[in-house]
């Protein structure tokens, strides 16, 4: 049976005649930080001072000795970062120029010392380049020309950190005679019969050539075996009636246990385990009067996928750890998220993302690793290109969570629309990849599931790569330009990515920017904001709404977060109301990978923003809104349960002061699956412009509100409210806080991080009407008092 040595302990780093101690897997900032050589880059404006580290050569020593009665033995890196030479034994093994690859390597009968030298990923790069020529791209850093996470290099919400090192595991494998080099299990279900096709490559040594191997394969209770003599083979199970996997809010999501061995006569030589799931996926992409859909079906049920993208959640990724992924990914669960997309300027994750997606029913769209540039098809990087797509497909292959394949991020887009074609003058920018050589290697390897050329993408070139009507689109006018109503003003297929800032929370900012007063401009929170022109369009959609705080923090940070939340709900429940016509939103985005004002819903503390309780809200099956439009106010019930909706809609017609100037109950059926939209009636919509009346819709516990003026127009009370506290009785640490309003009360928040660094709330916005009660529950923040309660509590005030 295969040996496995786990190289784990004993590396160290060389920095000039040091060896300090160095963690594997990991990487030489997090191994310069723990060794006191440099800052922490995340806190302050550290990140500049150590920008010297990613322009420097490194090298990883240790000193490796094993025993092993085998015949071969294999040096085996899960992921180097990036460009590096590899000598063990005083002799070179092999180099290396890709971040998202496995590398293989005979170091038979080597011992002693094993050396890992990283040359600068600049350096790389810019050889790169020299050979390729020039090619264009969004930000001034040559990260096209290199494999490794474009994000390392910077972008607009991430910091310039050119990492290196081991920064997956590394080990030793021992065998005799032959291996499973590669396991493919292709699953499918069709009329209620569950197939695995499991495709082996094996590799053999010298003495095992010809030799007759048994492979055997077991899933549910079922099993198979074949005897080969070549280095392929082909198992093939079936399972009645099979449970079938499901995205969450759909069903359960079953796991089967799939073992492969293989054996000689003698025993078995190898083994491979992998969790599997049954479920069909398809994209419908048919044409119809309106364009081309882009819609997901899952065993046959159509889906409106509810959906966030996904960043490394950590610029130094060898830091994220199994449980780090399950909080964050149970975050998005948690939101009544339904997809991730993994974004093509990151990493292939580690396994255990895509473990936690399968248990939490949480459908994942995988691109590949291209994002917002032009990349040169030729070589080194056209190798390094087919190696890596052909390696990580066969390795998340078996994840029944992984429901897409896309080819880029924003590539196809900016060819037609960044004034690219010019300066490329005829040169290959990415056209091959993602029009040939991926989609081609995924109907090779993994025909199971569909693949899009990249995202937005319309389909072909008959259309504009970001048409509404036809495809993916990506909404990023209306952050950079408009109001965030200006969502309202079309139906895209599928909004595969939009979104709107926010800073982090006070905590988040506190722990991050260390002696600074905090100001919207002071030099840290302008350290913190990468996005061009971030805070400028921060402020104007603060200032289209309210009133702009002058030398009021706490204000502006309040406002900001309330701005956040409302335009991604805007969008949402808009696009909603339009299923089938719209069939997904995927917000940008979920998360951060370091303390930053940015679009994320969870900032890199892991502090969810209020966005994330929002989106728990406009995400949830069943959503009730209030649709301004042309022909009037339209009232919509979205159904997304399984099951239909009977309910009655009390509509009223308000005035600021309470009083209720009209006001209808609806009993109305919604089916499964479905939306219902209906116009309001005549009498409760308030004037076009009044600023004294307002339209609150409510049913099973669910609201919609409808103001016709911007806030700062509206003739808002001063808020009135009562706070009680009422401790959370046999759950120590936990306090009710139970707010009652004797008035109009607006997007009432409670920023429970200000009462201490882990405390929590259990809601976000909220808007009461006066009579009305509110019970935040708060965890973490030990023993309070009303008056500190009060002090973190904010609403709406236009006075």
């Amino acid at each position: 049976m295969k040996d496995v040595t786990q190289l784990t302990d004993g590396w160290s780093l060389r920095y000039g005649q040091e060896l300090l101690p160095a963690q594997v897997p990991g990487c030489v900032h997090t191994d310069l930080l723990t060794a006191g050589v440099i800052p922490d880059p995340f806190l302050d404006r550290n990140e500049t001072e150590v920008a010297w580290v990613g322009r420097r050569a490194w090298t990883y020593v240790a000193d490796v000795s094993h025993d092993s009665g085998h015949e071969r033995t294999d040096l085996v890196f899960d992921g180097l970062d990036t460009a590096a030479r590899i000598t063990f034994d005083g002799r070179e093994v092999g180099s290396t120029r890709n971040m998202h690859r496995t590398y293989r390597f005979d170091v038979t009968g080597a011992v002693g010392e094993l050396e890992v030298h990283f040359t600068s990923a600049y350096d790389e790069a810019e050889a790169v380049r020299e050979v390729t020529g020039d090619r264009p791209n969004v930000y001034p850093e040559p990260f096209q020309y290199i494999r490794k996470m474009a994000s390392s290099f910077g972008w607009d919400w991430g910091p310039t950190l050119v990492t290196a090192g081991i920064w997956r595991p590394v080990r030793l494998e021992h065998w005799s005679t032959a291996r499973l080099s590669s396991v493919r299990p292709l699953v499918t279900v069709d009329a209620g019969t569950g197939s695995v096709e499991i495709r082996l490559q094996v590799e053999r040594t010298d003495l095992g050539a010809g030799r007759s191997l048994l492979a055997r394969a077991t899933v549910a209770g079922k099993h198979t075996e074949i005897r080969f003599e070549g280095g392929e083979a082909v198992l093939r199970l079936t399972v009645d009636e099979p449970r079938l996997w499901w995205p969450r809010g759909y069903g359960d999501q079953p796991l089967y246990d799939l073992d492969v061995t293989l054996s000689d006569d003698d025993g078995q030589l190898d083994a491979w385990h992998r969790r599997i799931g049954f479920r069909t996926i398809e994209l419908d992409r048919t044409p119809d009067a309106r364009g081309s859909g882009f819609t997901l079906v899952v065993n046959g049920e159509r889906v409106f996928a509810r959906g966030v993208n996904w960043i490394p959640d950590d610029v130094f990724p060898s830091r994220v750890t199994p449980e780090r992924y399950r909080t964050r990914l149970s975050q998005a669960a948690d939101a009544n998220v339904d997809l991730v997309r993994i974004w093509g300027g990151g990493i292939y994750e580690d396994e255990a993302f895509y473990d936690a997606c399968d248990e939490l029913g949480l459908m994942v769209w995988q691109d590949f690793l291209f994002a917002c540039a032009a990349y040169p098809e030729e070589q080194p990087l056209r190798g390094e290109v087919e190696a890596e797509a052909r390696d990580n497909v066969v390795r998340l292959m078996p994840h029944p969570s992984l429901v897409l394949w896309n080819g880029n991020n924003e590539n196809l887009w900016g060819f037609r629309d960044w004034d690219w074609e010019p300066g490329l003058a005829g040169n290959s920018w990415g056209e091959g990849y993602y029009l040939g050589l991926l989609p081609r290697l995924v109907a090779e390897l993994d025909p199971t599931r569909p693949y899009a050329a990249g995202s937005p993408w319309s389909g072909s070139w008959d259309h504009h790569p970001n048409d509404p009507d036809h495809g993916t689109y990506h909404s990023w006018e209306v952050w950079n330009r408009q109001d965030y109503a200006e969502y309202r003003t079309n139906v895209p297929r599928f909004v595969a990515e939009f979104g709107w800032q926010a800073p982090p929370a006070m905590a988040t900012l506190r722990r991050a920017l260390t002696d600074e007063v905090l100001a919207p401009d002071s030099p840290g929170m302008l350290h913190h904001q990468k996005a061009e022109d971030g805070n400028g369009k921060l402020n104007r959609g603060v200032a289209r709404h309210f009133a702009l705080p002058d030398s009021d923090f706490d204000r502006w940070h309040y406002l900001t977060q309330v701005v956040q939340a409302r335009a991604v709900a805007a969008g949402i429940e808009h696009w909603r109301s339009h299923w089938p016509a719209c069939a997904g939103t995927v917000v940008w985005q979920l998360n951060d990978c370091w303390p930053v004002s940015s679009w994320a819903a969870i900032d890199g503390d892991g502090r969810p923003k209020p966005l994330h309780h929002e989106l728990r809200r406009v995400y949830a099956d069943r959503l009730l809104t209030l649709q301004p439009t042309e022909e009037g106010l339209v009232l919509a019930l979205v159904n997304q349960s399984a099951t239909e909706w009977r309910t009655a809609v009390a509509l009223r017609r308000m005035e600021a002061n309470g009083a209720i100037l009209g006001r209808s109950v609806q009993e109305v059926v919604v089916s499964a699956r479905s939306v219902l939209r209906l116009p309001a009636p005549a009498g409760l919509v308030p004037e076009e412009h009044t600023t004294k009346e307002f339209v609150v819709a409510d049913a099973d516990g669910l609201r919609a509100l409808h103001f016709p003026v911007p806030d700062k127009e509206f003739s808002y009370p001063r808020p009135d409210y009562d706070v009680v506290l009422e401790p959370v009785e046999g759950d120590g640490g936990k306090v009710d806080v139970v707010v009652n309003a004797h008035s109009l009360v607006r997007d009432l928040l409670l920023q429970a991080d200000r009462l201490g660094p882990d405390a929590r709330a259990d809601r976000g916005l909220t808007t009461l009407l006066a009579g009305e009660q509110a019970r935040i529950r708060v965890a973490g923040c030990g023993s309070l008092t009303t008056d500190e309660v009060r002090a973190v509590l904010f609403c709406v005030d236009t006075k």
